[in-house]
């Protein structure tokens, strides 16, 4: 069980006493993860002694749960690619993703993804995981990208993006002078019927809320700079919303932008808020632009 990844808790007085199906159960535990522990790999015990969930539990008694092994995804592979690693522990990983890489394999570009990055990570360091990753960036979108290392981080994190607890700040540069200091753009998104890919403000949508300050207006090249916030996570959104309200980003030609200061949408995904579900440590980390944003924003 030593390479299993491995969660430990001591009883304390006032959860005692109680059966461990219940306990783990407070600790978000489903019965789907009991079943993958019980029939592929894992094990449950308590003082060191192998159990099962109707093991009765008292204060002070070590629990510990050891999660099956996770197999790769057959439709992944590693590939030797430097990661930029800003945070890490044994449940999590985040990483500064840059432009023009795709977060996962895709028919169009099967090779080169921040998958296959992570991946090969995890082949050199031993680590028994396979990719988890929490929130996902276009390809030629930038920044933050936090992956769970095992299925339990994952599901947790999951409950805090239904949640609206994880917090994430974007920066984009968008096409003309933005006049309001600050807005709240709240327009439903839904799919283009011409398109398999693109978006839009469609009134049968699904609800969709960005907030946006303007933090620069460059007139040498016409564009502002603004800070985003999302209250939903839709497909496109930021770039979206700022095309619907006629700013849309630098490089973004399915949304309207012009190619000719970049080869890319003009959005940095710069800080990620989470709360450490394992140590309760609120986790605040942020990163500055690639250098493509940073050489046109001077």
């Amino acid at each position: 069980m030593d390479n299993l990844f491995t969660i430990t808790w001591v009883v304390q007085d006032e959860e005692a006493p109680v059966l461990l199906r219940e306990y783990l159960k407070e600790k978000q535990i489903s019965k789907a993860a009991l079943t993958d522990i019980k029939f592929h790999g894992g094990a449950l015990f308590v003082n060191k002694e192998e159990v099962t969930v109707r093991k009765s539990l008292s204060a002070g008694d070590e629990v510990q749960v050891c999660f099956p092994p996770e197999q790769k995804s057959e439709s992944m592979d590693a590939e030797d690619i430097p990661l930029e690693i800003l945070f890490e522990d044994e449940h999590f990983l985040v990483v500064n993703k840059p432009p023009r890489m795709p977060t996962i394999p895709s028919l169009y570009q099967p090779k080169g993804s921040l998958a296959a990055a992570v991946l090969f990570y995890y082949q050199e360091k031993g680590i028994p995981a396979t990719f988890h990753a929490v929130n996902r960036l276009d390809k030629d979108t930038s920044g933050l990208v936090l992956i769970a290392k095992h299925r339990f981080a994952h599901s947790l994190m999951s409950k805090q993006q239904i949640n609206k607890s994880i917090k994430r700040g974007y920066i984009a540069f968008v096409h003309g002078h933005v006049e309001k200091a600050e807005l709240t753009i709240n327009s439903p998104i839904g799919r283009n019927p011409d398109s398999i890919i693109e978006r839009m403000v469609r009134d049968d949508g699904q609800p969709s809320i960005t907030h946006f300050k303007k933090i620069d207006y460059c007139s040498a090249y016409d564009f502002s700079v603004v800070r985003l916030k999302l209250e939903t996570g839709r497909t496109h959104q930021i770039r979206v919303h700022m095309s619907s309200i006629g700013h849309p980003l630098l490089g973004d030609d399915l949304y309207g932008g012009k190619m000719g200061l970049l080869d890319r949408q003009a959005l940095h995904s710069e800080e990620t808020i989470f709360t450490h579900p394992f140590t309760g440590e609120k986790i605040k980390l942020k990163v500055d632009c690639p250098k493509d944003m940073k050489d046109l924003w001077k």
